[in-house]
């Protein structure tokens, strides 16, 4: 790989460190400009390409770039005005309660004010861990779902945490309240999930999507009363208990309004107008998974957030 750009030698201080961490630090750029350029395979190490971001580097190890990095990037920025609900955190993993409304990570139109940035407040050290623009942050959630999310807070516990979400190790329950009433008691949808190609934020079952299943099973069905002038909806309904065997962007939305049954509020796939509700009723209830450092088994839960409960009682009335 020629370069016009001087090669580097890794000095002992940065002996273990990730390859972008020391690139970014070695070239004076932002951990995500360090981490395209390896992903984009413009950084060597001892003349080969490297594949990997969180490659360890060993004193004089020779880096060399074949495009020099832009500079001068924004960090992302700590902010303590954003609230967290922290239900667990140790050493390595933390895991918090979101509200609905809350952005996870900064992104297009967001480029402040998310978890993230509260995050980095309370817990500077992530700043170190996974992806440089999302730093700990192994799952997601939508921005108007609420409910429970893992944090890694050391690299290896976000590697650890990383690799149990590719084998389905890590177990994710939510809560839905959908519009009308599902013909069986529990089923599985099995259907892959793409971008859509009507619609450039939506998601869509698609042929040549990623493979997704969601387990669901439904824990209560509410008919409309006609007697009622104030029902929240003007049509029957039901709650579900819902599992995610994969996890894919909007998986539950598109799954759930792809057999009929879109969730309340959830304008995007076609969910009705709900009473009081200014987001998709949906929010992840249950998360549990095996501690990264201990192998032990943890068991997290978060009960439905008032906007929930309360069209809940609504609808049950």
């Amino acid at each position: 790989m020629s370069s016009m750009i001087p090669d580097e030698v890794v000095p002992e201080a940065l002996a273990g460190e990730r390859l972008d961490r020391v690139v970014a630090l070695v070239w004076e750029c932002s951990r995500a400009e360090a981490a395209r350029l390896v992903d984009e395979q413009k950084v060597a190490v001892n003349g080969v390409p490297a594949a990997a971001r969180s490659r360890r580097m060993a004193t004089g190890d020779r880096i060399t770039l074949s495009e020099a990095p832009a500079v001068g990037q924004p960090a992302l920025k700590p902010d303590p005005s954003v609230e967290i609900e922290v239900v667990y955190a140790d050493q390595q993993v933390i895991v918090v309660n979101k509200p609905a409304d809350l952005v996870v990570h900064p992104g297009s139109g967001h480029a402040t004010g998310t978890l993230v940035n509260g995050l980095l407040a309370r817990f500077p050290e992530i700043a170190e861990v996974g992806a440089p623009e999302r730093p700990g942050i192994i799952h997601r959630l939508d921005r108007g779902t609420s409910g429970l999310l893992m944090v890694a807070r050391t690299s290896d516990g976000y590697e650890a945490l990383t690799a149990a979400l590719g084998r389905r190790e890590v177990h994710r329950g939510y809560i839905a309240l959908v519009a009308g009433m599902p013909a069986d008691d529990r089923g599985v949808i099995d259907a892959p999930v793409g971008r859509s190609t009507r619609h450039p934020i939506k998601m869509a079952v698609a042929a040549d999507g990623r493979p997704a299943r969601t387990h669901y099973r439904v824990t209560a069905r509410m008919p409309v009363s006609a007697e009622s002038s104030d029902e929240a909806v003007s049509h029957d309904t039901a709650c579900l208990e819902l599992e995610l065997e994969t996890g894919r962007t909007h998986q539950i939305r598109v799954h759930l309004a792809a057999i009929g049954h879109p969730v309340l509020g959830d304008y995007l796939y076609g969910g009705p107008t709900v009473f009081g509700m200014s987001r998709p009723a949906l929010h992840a209830r249950r998360l549990a998974f095996n501690h990264p450092g201990t192998g032990e088994q943890l068991h997290f839960e978060a009960e439905l957030p008032e906007d929930l409960t309360r069209l809940y009682r609504l609808l049950r009335r």
